[in-house]
């Protein structure tokens, strides 16, 4: 019997992969109709920019924003916002991304994978604010804000759809993998991209192959995670801008055996899309309006605020609190034992209750250490019993559903308890939309008013409140007004 061994690879160029291509049909290709998302994807980057503004009253975040050599200018760039810096789009991309996620307080997506779909913001503001100011320069016309509004939704489809059945947590891996596809396909196209183009670049994307979890989770959670979307986004426009440069793609690099994104990364498994893209995510995309906290513990925060005025004169009284939850937020932030830093305590499921309990509210400031330091929260989170409930889990999976539930029930020492108290979706919900939106106008304002004097706040309400002369702005005037 004569035995073959495999000597030689077959080197012949494949065509490329599916998956690719029908990213690059949609964001080339496709034609957006949807009202509604185009309304929400209003509401989004108002949001954002909220959530970047916000930010900026955080020591930990800015001392990481600006140029690498201080001081630095460059002669055609993009804004940060809330600030006087003018970046190149690469770098402008890092500011912008890190200044919308640093809080954990801008939209959600939740499913197989979950994430947040603005994140993509820092590549898309960089780019056509850079583009813009670049036309302007050349004798062209700037692009418009309906251009960053077309982006915002095929970011969102991209990074959602893809997140709906394919759980790289699951695998260990972060989720801004997703930011950083999403991210590479629009900037490509607005960069003015060809088909190949962006195949070329997306293929890039994927090759970086993808970020570990560790600094999520216990016992390292760390800062990293409020600037890893910033980090994806911005390496998303570099590798926009090497693609543009004419820097070859790699067309098998999910399917290639062995060495591919299937093989190497996802053990074998393959990409599932189980829709195709339109508009649903941005139509669907969940809000965090009320409190910033990861969005698995928002109903728990708003079952704990109903509960506080029950409780609040009683604390040496309660004996136990069962916390009834979905999966997700078992298996990622429910933890015990010390919490080091405010990126540790927000995501601790039984640190964001034990603070609405105590306080009838969750506010960023009571993440940082001189808050954190009240010695009751650690002792209710030690009164706390977390449990699963299985049709709550369900629910989270259901795409007619898409809740986020939670209750709570708390037991004393005489023997009495509280009503069990349920939330199965945040007021940031499509189920909840209308009662939301009012308060995400509110969430936008206070959280201007903590750099913009009240004038100003009230500018920048009446703007995004006027869906034609918002789409129709020039995006560097747009970027213009939130310089500080």
């Amino acid at each position: 019997m004569t035995l073959h061994i495999h000597t030689v690879d077959e080197n012949t160029r494949p065509a490329p992969d599916a998956e690719l291509v029908s990213i690059a049909d949609y964001v080339l290709r496709k034609h957006l109709e949807s009202d509604t998302a185009f309304t929400t994807a209003r509401y989004c980057l108002m949001d954002a920019l909220g959530c970047a503004i916000l930010a900026l009253q955080y020591s930990a975040c800015t001392k990481l924003l600006g140029p690498i050599i201080p001081g630095t200018t460059v002669p055609v760039g993009a804004r940060v916002p809330g600030t006087n810096y003018l970046l190149d789009p690469i770098l402008a991309a890092f500011n912008i991304g890190t200044l919308v996620r640093w809080l954990d307080f801008n939209d959600t997506w939740l499913a197989a994978e979950w994430g947040h779909p603005s994140d993509n913001l820092g590549a898309i503001l960089a780019v056509t604010d850079y583009l813009s100011r670049k036309n302007l320069a050349e004798g062209k016309k700037p692009l418009v804000i309906k251009d960053v509004l077309t982006a915002m939704i095929k970011a969102h489809e991209i990074q959602g759809v893809l997140a709906l059945e394919n759980g790289f947590n699951r695998l260990g891996f972060d989720h801004v993998i997703l930011v950083k596809i999403a991210s590479t396909a629009v900037a490509t196209q607005l960069l003015g991209g060809s088909h190949e183009q962006i195949i070329n670049a997306l293929s890039q994307a994927f090759l970086d192959g993808a970020a570990l979890r560790t600094y999520r989770h216990a016992p390292n959670t760390g800062s990293r995670k409020s600037w890893a979307a910033g980090d994806a986004t911005s390496r998303a426009t570099r590798l926009a801008w090497l693609t543009m440069q004419g820097e070859m793609g790699y067309p098998s690099v999910l399917t290639a055996r062995k060495w591919g994104f299937y093989d190497a990364v996802m053990k074998s498994e393959t990409l599932r899309m189980g829709r195709s893209f339109g508009t649903y995510v941005m139509e669907n995309v969940l809000f965090k309006i009320s409190y910033p906290a990861e969005f698995h513990a928002q109903t728990a925060v708003e079952c704990a605020i109903l509960l506080h005025p029950q409780i609040k004169n009683k604390l040496d009284q309660i004996e136990k609190i069962a916390l009834v939850t979905q999966e997700s937020a078992v298996r990622i932030i429910s933890k015990s034992g010390p919490l080091h830093n405010p990126a540790d305590r927000d995501h601790c499921l039984q640190f964001m209750v034990a603070v609405a309990l105590l306080q009838g509210d969750l506010k960023a400031d009571y993440y940082e250490d001189s808050f954190a330091s009240n010695p009751w929260i650690d002792k209710l989170r030690d009164k706390m019993m977390v449990e699963e409930d299985k049709q709550f889990s369900k629910d989270y999976l259901d795409p007619d559903k898409r809740s986020i539930a939670n209750s709570i029930q708390i037991f004393f020492k005489d023997g009495t308890h509280t009503n069990k108290v349920t939330v199965e979706y945040p007021v940031g919900h499509l189920r909840r939309r209308e009662e939301g939106i009012p308060l995400l106008f509110d969430k936008f304002a206070e959280n201007a008013s903590t750099l913009y004097q009240a004038e100003k706040v009230q500018q920048l309400l009446s703007l995004f409140k006027d869906e034609e002369a918002l789409d129709n702005m020039p995006v560097n005037e747009f970027m213009d007004l939130f310089v500080r």
